[in-house]
């Protein structure tokens, strides 16, 4: 914490932040989202940084956001169609190191600040197909950091374009916001309020079981 950031480092203090507020509590996705695709990147070499970040392919998010992406997949479902999610809650040690690696925060949030994902309170997703779980055709792939990328390219085959507003549509409808520059980045209205976290999957998970 080369910042002196407000940040949870502790199972201790999560624990006590539940207890203050229930909506502080962490999903795992994969348990509240039926059918949901989880593609973690970051637990795999597959990213920009080309190195593994995560010590599991998780997706947690805050219990409101969990429960209003529970809506979205509802939806799609629907349409024949899905979600897969690249990434959730984020800790903290991870977005220093993204910004060493990629100092531009266009793309990467500033670590003085902290980012969205570390309060658990951003989801970067896509749609899928059902039937053959490919995915729609969108302007890049998951974090390409061009100008491809944001929400306002428009040199695209206009079924591309159709797919990136079909998403965004349904997410501002259930309570998320896009974030400009990243198709694929959706936060949580209000999401300021979660603190700040640096607290590892494995004991996300352990308190999961222990505790709830």
């Amino acid at each position: 914490n080369p910042y002196n950031l407000d940040i949870i480092t502790s199972a201790q203090e999560y624990l006590q932040s539940i207890e203050k507020d229930s909506d502080n509590l962490l999903v795992d996705l994969e348990k509240h989202i039926p059918g949901v695709v989880i593609d973690i990147r970051y637990a795999t070499e597959n990213n920009f940084t080309n190195s593994v970040i995560y010590t599991a392919p998780k997706a947690w998010l805050r219990k409101e956001a969990a429960d209003s992406l529970l809506a979205v997949q509802k939806a799609l479902n629907s349409e024949g169609l899905g979600i897969k999610v690249f990434d959730a809650y984020r800790p903290y040690a991870a977005t220093l190191y993204f910004y060493e690696v990629y100092p531009d925060t266009t793309f990467v949030a500033a670590p003085w600040r902290g980012s969205i994902h570390n309060r658990g309170g951003a989801v970067d997703l896509t749609i899928i197909d059902l039937e053959s779980k490919e995915e729609l055709e969108m302007p890049t792939p998951f974090d390409e950091f061009s100008e491809r990328a944001s929400h306002q390219y428009l040199e695209l085959p206009q079924e591309v374009i159709a797919n990136r507003e079909k998403l965004n549509n349904i997410m501002i409808a259930h309570g998320f916001t896009p974030y400009e520059h990243e198709w694929w980045h959706y936060n949580i209205k209000g999401t300021r309020r979660y603190a700040l976290m640096d607290i590892s999957f494995e004991d996300l998970e352990q308190i999961s079981q222990e505790e709830f």
